[in-house]
């Protein structure tokens, strides 16, 4: 007779395999205690058992905190040996496709010996390599991504036999999932200016001098609402990704794989990965419109606004599909206000 096996929710959490401790604790615990070992080992007779005490457990006591300890899930090693690059790598990041030129000698003479270069800096790597104009995020070598925005239903309002039409549609949702998905829920500044400025424009042209009165009223309503308070929006998004076949572990063991451009990824397979992301947001469009949610997918525009928001969310600057790149030249003028961001 089969048994319900409860499920974490935190799928990508590591196994635990003896005493409670994952694969890297083990090994990190069990490589520190090889090498006091070996060093007792080999100075046994010179040095008492006593002091030899005094000198390793500090070092044992720093590496139970570096593999027990975490902070924000994340475990003490890595965020040491993470600071460690931080602190090597130039502060400076340039979007180049090519590698960033060395600084010249006429820089780097006026910096103070030992002093990092102010003016140091190292090519900018991003998960994102390109939006195609489908609306496709070109992840490189880790495969293909959609982004889709979904509605919400107000599920405390419905009635229970429709709450359970909800819960079971989202479950049917789940079971048909045969790639990687993300349900991200992100909340960014709200800006009326647009929405005041229809109505100001809209309310002379109303068929009754009462209904103008309201569309003013309801514009300086939104004036002084924005100018009080810091108005949030949330937007549920619906992200797929489609892998193209490399398994993790080999991407790891091969650093070459996860270069950018390395060409290891033919245009059948990326066909074939676009695609298969095509049919599962069909699937979950379809699956969706039975619990009144309904999925729409970003264009080109859309998702790079997504992506450059994601990036800058405090820029006044709003993200559009016409903004340049990096290694575009910039011939017109922009039509922004920058006045009326301030």
């Amino acid at each position: 007779m089969t048994r319900p096996v409860r499920i974490p929710a935190d799928v990508d959490r590591p196994d635990r395999i003896l005493f409670g401790l994952t694969g890297h604790q083990l090994a990190l615990l069990t490589t520190t205690g090889v090498i006091l070992y070996v060093l007792w080992a080999l100075t046994q007779r010179i040095v008492p058992l006593l002091v030899f005490l005094v000198l390793a457990l500090p070092v044992a006591a720093i590496a139970v905190v570096l593999a027990l300890g975490q902070r924000d899930g994340v475990s003490l090693d890595r965020l040491l040996w993470a600071a460690f690059r931080q602190r090597l790598t130039p502060r400076r990041h340039v979007a180049a496709p090519e590698d960033v030129s060395s600084t010249p000698d006429w820089i780097t003479a006026s910096v103070e010996s030992g002093a990092e270069p102010e003016h140091a800096s190292s090519q900018l790597r991003l998960p994102v390599e390109d939006v195609m104009p489908t609306g496709v995020v070109d992840l490189g070598t880790d495969g293909l991504a959609l982004v889709a925005v979904a509605s919400t239903v107000n599920f405390a309002l419905r009635t229970p036999m429709e709450q359970q039409a909800v819960v079971s549609s989202f479950g049917r949702y789940l079971h048909s999932l045969t790639g990687p998905v993300q349900v991200l829920v992100r909340a960014h500044r709200l800006d009326l200016t647009d929405q005041i400025a229809e109505l100001r424009d809209t309310a002379g042209g109303l068929s009754h001098p009462a209904l103008e009165r309201a569309a003013r009223e309801h514009a300086d309503f939104l004036e002084q609402l924005g100018a009080g308070t810091e108005l949030l929006r949330r937007q549920v998004l619906l992200v797929l990704r489609e892998p193209f076949g490399i398994a993790q572990e080999t991407k790891r063991a091969l650093p070459i794989l996860r270069r950018r451009g390395g060409g290891q990824v033919g245009d059948g397979t990326r066909r074939a990965a676009e695609a298969r992301l095509v049919r599962r947001l069909s699937d979950a469009i379809e699956l969706f419109t039975s619990a009144g949610v309904v999925i729409t997918p970003l264009d080109a525009g859309q998702a790079t606004a997504v992506l450059a928001a994601a990036c800058n969310p405090d820029t006044l600057l709003p993200p559009s599909a016409g903004l340049a790149n990096a290694c575009e030249v910039i011939t017109t003028a922009s039509d922004y206000d920058w006045e009326q961001a301030r």
